[in-house]
């Protein structure tokens, strides 16, 4: 997989620094024996911290590498590439994708576009 883009990166990094500086504020509370309900909310805070940051990398990496593999199978194959229903079915379902859904599609294109060529050259 090719590097991340700097931009990415120093946002991502960006959050990341925040949740740690959230997390030594949650040590500080402990040690200063705050209320657990407090605590329970910084928790919660840097939980959802950490979820925005994840997405933001899957949302960049993945989901713009699985669009971009979607667009180049779907100029490839004009029609009768013998993937019409793969490559159709992943551009349909592509904006409603799960995180976790991603990499498997990332596979299915992959292969798709492999067969595509392979298709392609015994003609």
């Amino acid at each position: 997989m090719k590097m991340l883009p700097k931009d990415l990166t120093r946002d991502v990094k960006s959050r990341l620094n925040t949740i740690k500086g959230q997390v030594e504020g949650i040590v500080r509370m402990l040690d200063d024996d705050k209320d657990p309900g407090q605590i329970l909310h910084q928790f919660k805070a840097i939980s959802k911290a950490l979820e925005a940051a994840q997405t933001l990398l899957i949302d960049e990496t993945f989901r713009k590498s699985l669009a971009a593999k979607i667009s180049e199978a779907v100029e490839a194959c004009p029609g009768n590439c013998g993937q019409e229903e793969t490559i159709e079915s992943l551009r349909v379902k592509f904006a409603a994708l799960t995180e976790e859904e991603l990499t498997q599609k990332m596979k299915e294109i992959q292969a798709a576009y492999q067969l595509m060529i392979k298709f392609k050259n015994e003609k």
